[in-house]
């Protein structure tokens, strides 16, 4: 695969990619394509093998111009540790030149448009698959910004993002928090935050947990919403990705937000109170208590860092 195709599905120029002079090769370039789209299908179905990953993953590859057999995708998955054993790891697409720290930990989110959250979630439609970019805020969970892209390339989070920074109401300090895909981290997109002075966050580990409000609001979409059937065109999949996140945005109670909307909780001047239960919190709180007094002191202290905020 030459660098007209790579550039053609990053989003780049091949001017900007000499510009630049990315250090990696065309090889290890498709790698990445690849992992890419093996962490969309194994976030949604963890344990599937490498035969039925490949199967999944035959069209898109084509269609990406992928040039990558069953052996080849299973020497690729032994080489990043992602043959599926009794214990289950997630693909890691970390192989990028930029780096970012983890902007949230520790950080209390009290308003809305002070960290907008970040993710790729993948459509089936037909024997392909389409991805749909979200942005979406986390105090109101408003999803600001989306767009559903053929392929697994930064044009499609550059439209969720420009989409976002059209519905954007204030000016003040906002942290972009998603994984290190190299989506996220390809020149393109961080130079938009940059020129908007959105402060960059990433995950570390490239862990569901160190992204949960983006996680959950891909859940709530594909369960509630329908987001998970095979759509029979592209056509269906985009009017029903639209129709949903309006319905989301503007219908759907948030137990989060005080059983307001998104849209409504976004403008709500009224602090936000949830309304469910964190019931990790509760067991260890009721195990504490079952504990003599002394030793109950240290496992408040444990407890207090083990449930901060990530």
């Amino acid at each position: 695969m030459g660098v007209g195709p790579l550039c053609k599905l990053f989003g780049k120029s091949r001017q900007a990619y000499y510009k630049k002079n990315w250090s990696l090769s065309d090889e290890e370039q498709e790698e990445l394509i690849v992992l890419d789209m093996i962490a969309q299908v194994r976030r949604e179905l963890p344990g599937l093998g490498m035969r039925k990953l490949y199967k999944c993953l035959y069209r898109p590859f084509r269609s990406n111009g992928i040039n990558m057999g069953r052996d080849k995708l299973n020497t690729l998955l032994r080489k990043h540790g992602l043959l599926i054993t009794k214990r289950k790891r997630l693909p890691k697409t970390t192989q990028s030149n930029h780096w970012y720290n983890n902007l949230l930990k520790g950080f209390d989110v009290i308003g809305s448009e002070q960290v907008w959250v970040a993710d790729i979630t993948y459509i089936s439609v037909g024997y392909d698959f389409n991805y749909l970019s979200l942005i979406t805020d986390a105090y109101s969970r408003k999803i600001m910004g989306y767009y559903l892209h053929s392929h697994l390339t930064n044009e499609g989070t550059i439209k969720a993002l420009k989409m976002a920074l059209s519905n954007r109401s204030t000016s003040g300090y906002l942290i972009h928090h998603s994984d290190r895909g190299v989506q996220y981290c390809s020149y393109d997109y961080v130079d938009i935050l940059r020129k908007e002075g959105i402060e960059i966050s990433m995950t570390e580990f490239g862990e569901a947990y160190e992204n949960p409000i983006a996680e959950r609001v891909n859940g709530i979409l594909k369960t509630e919403f329908g987001l998970s059937q095979v759509f029979r065109s592209r056509t269906q999949a985009l009017v029903v990705v639209g129709q949903s996140i309006n319905a989301y945005n503007n219908l759907r109670p948030h137990m989060s937000c005080d059983w307001l909307t998104p849209e409504a909780a976004h403008v709500s001047n009224e602090p936000l109170k949830r309304q469910w239960t964190n019931r990790r919190k509760k067991h260890l709180k009721s195990q504490q208590e079952s504990l003599p007094a002394a030793v109950q002191s240290q496992v408040t202290t444990a407890t207090t860092e083990f449930l901060k905020p990530a």
